[in-house]
């Protein structure tokens, strides 16, 4: 399902992603490129677990109008406070039902893939397909497929950003067809000490073959383009 963040570990994923620069004006620069190649004139755009709005903060550049929806309350406040133009809404993407329609939905962050199985997977999808107009685009950007998958990755960042030091560590396996992650915050603040967080992951590990097949039964014409804006590449579906 959608993962839903507390305030704490919410305001540290925003500010470790953006200490370790991640090129958030380049990314929207080629979503929308690649939106508009497929479909020239779009206007409207919808971002699916939006986070704290960062893709949306350079999208809405980029297109007239840009709405946002997410599961978790404290993300959609930091993303209210980065984008007060922008409609945002709490729903989960499996089920969310917004009485309008885009010309682009995209979905980034392999957020995709708290989705359990296909079934979940389906819905998604389908949610994505009905809130598009005729011609509109869907990307998504997945998780890693089951053969890239490096059981037992290690990873680490270490960021100073609003008066904090945050080291983050991550450790992933496999466990039961999809990845378990769990990360480990130690943030320290000057006069207060170290504090230390911990949150859990479990991301599905679908075959390219799984999302291709929830893209059609969405009604949806569907390519993989591989390591494109991210090392796993993403995937685009067009509704006829």
């Amino acid at each position: 399902m959608n993962l839903e963040y507390s305030g704490d570990i919410a305001q540290l994923y925003d500010l470790v992603h953006q200490g370790k620069g991640k090129d958030y004006p380049a990314e929207a620069k080629e979503l929308a490129a690649l939106v508009m190649s497929r479909n020239p004139g779009a206007r409207t755009l919808l971002d699916v677990a939006c986070g704290t709005g960062m893709h949306l903060r350079h999208l809405g550049d980029l297109f007239d109008e840009v709405d946002g929806v997410d599961v978790s309350p404290d993300m959609l406040a930091i993303a209210g406070r980065r984008n007060p133009d922008a409609r945002l809404h709490r729903g989960d993407m499996r089920d969310f039902a917004l009485g309008r329609r885009f010309d682009a939905v995209i979905c980034m962050f392999s957020s995709i893939g708290h989705m359990r199985d296909q079934q979940e997977l389906d819905a998604a999808i389908g949610r994505f397909a009905v809130h598009l107009t005729p011609g509109g685009v869907v990307i998504v950007d997945p998780w890693w497929f089951p053969e890239d998958f490096t059981p037992g990755y290690v990873g680490a960042s270490l960021v100073e950003a609003e008066g904090r030091t945050i080291a983050r560590f991550s450790h992933s396996v496999f466990e039961d067809g999809a990845t378990r992650i769990d990360v480990d915050y130690l943030v320290g603040v000057p006069g207060q000490g170290v504090e230390h967080l911990r949150e859990s992951h479990r991301i599905t590990l679908f075959e390219q073959a799984q999302y291709e097949a929830a893209f059609a039964r969405a009604g949806l014409s569907v390519e993989y383009l591989p390591r494109v804006a991210t090392d796993r590449g993403l995937f685009i579906g067009v509704r006829d």
